[in-house]
């Protein structure tokens, strides 16, 4: 049997939220690992983490931190990314990154493995990972697109506080017991960290995640109207998003109405078609009240879809509740199939 061919890795961002979850998968995986780099900023480095029952000290990333690394993935934030991904590229590692920073550079693929997963082998050094909001519902739609066209996608999202951070799972468990307490909830983080204005998330829902742009839509749905059109190849396909943060720590949810091209389709085709999809379970019995709900969905890696129902008043309508840890699928489990598939098809 041959030796099995391993590789030095970088986690950029492995005191984080996703970070740690990235190492995880890396260790659960049994991912083909000779040297494991952990890197951080100043304010992190030093800390001390387990992998495979050996202590690693994170380092502080520096331009000569990728010297001799074969992959390098990043979760650090996107002002990180464009100040260190160039440095890794150059020094001969290929960068999976999980900011928006390369998401929309027309030479950097957006990538879903059970999407997209040729686009990989056109990487010029980075590849990007999409919005956890947007991973999901690309997930559940490709193979519905693939097998019955797809014209029309409008979605709202019901997304877990964990997508702003650490910080603001922090707020929402104070919150709380301020509420709960009668006392005045004081509100720092969300809906955005660092904004003129912020409200409390606790018993609440805040209709803005990220900031706003001109046209009215914030980035997080301008996020997932233009990544899932390059994903998914289809620069025609009407995508239209509002989004939603609520009061629960882990996992997105969304409510996505999709209008297919083929004609006569009925529940049970598109049934079909997700039960045998990648990545995707179908969770859907309304008479014994089955679906996926966030905490169902919580430290998994699939997307769970369920609630298929045709619409009422257009014959090529149909909606469907999609939900996915946006921690596991959302962000660190893409990034490690994305490193798996490289080393698989040798698209390093």
């Amino acid at each position: 049997m041959a030796e099995r061919k391993e590789y030095n890795i970088a986690v950029v961002g492995a005191t984080g939220a996703v970070g740690e979850k990235i190492v995880t998968l890396l260790e659960e995986k049994d991912f083909p690992i000779n040297e494991l780099k952990l890197l951080s900023s100043k304010r992190s480095a030093g800390k001390k983490l387990i992998f495979k029952n050996e202590e690693i000290t994170v380092e502080e990333a520096t331009d000569d931190s990728f010297k001799g690394v074969d992959i390098a993935l990043f979760s650090a934030g996107g002002s990180v990314s464009k100040r260190f991904a160039p440095s890794a590229v150059k020094q001969g590692a290929v960068v999976v990154d999980n900011t928006s920073a390369y998401r929309m550079d027309e030479n950097v693929p957006l990538v879903v493995p059970e999407v997209n997963e040729a686009d990989i082998a056109t990487h010029q050094g980075i590849i990007a990972n999409p919005n956890c909001s947007t991973i999901q519902m690309v997930t559940a739609l490709k193979p519905i697109q693939d097998k019955f066209g797809l014209s029309r996608v409008i979605v709202s999202t019901y997304q877990a506080v964990s997508g702003a951070g650490n910080q603001a799972n922090v707020e929402l468990e104070k919150q709380s017991k301020q509420f709960l307490n009668g006392e005045e909830m004081q509100a720092e983080i969300l809906p955005v960290k660092g904004d003129k204005k912020h409200y409390p998330i606790a018993f609440n829902a805040l209709p803005q995640i990220d900031v706003f742009q001109e046209n009215g839509y914030t980035f997080e749905e301008m996020k997932m109207i233009n990544e899932t059109k390059k994903i998914m190849h289809a620069p025609e396909l009407a995508v239209i998003a509002t989004c939603v943060r609520l009061p629960f720590f882990t996992s997105h949810a969304e409510s996505v109405y999709i209008e297919v091209n083929k004609d006569g389709l009925s529940v049970e085709d598109l049934w079909k078609v997700l039960g045998e999809a990648e990545g995707v379970i179908l969770e859907d019995d309304p008479r014994t009240q089955t679906y996926p709900t966030p905490i169902s969905a919580a430290n998994k890696e699939e997307v769970f879809v369920g609630r298929v129902r045709k619409d009422l008043d257009h014959e090529n309508g149909f909606h469907l509740w999609v939900v996915s840890d946006n921690l596991i699928k959302g962000a660190a489990w893409n990034s490690v199939q994305i490193a798996q598939r490289l080393i698989a098809n040798n698209w390093l």
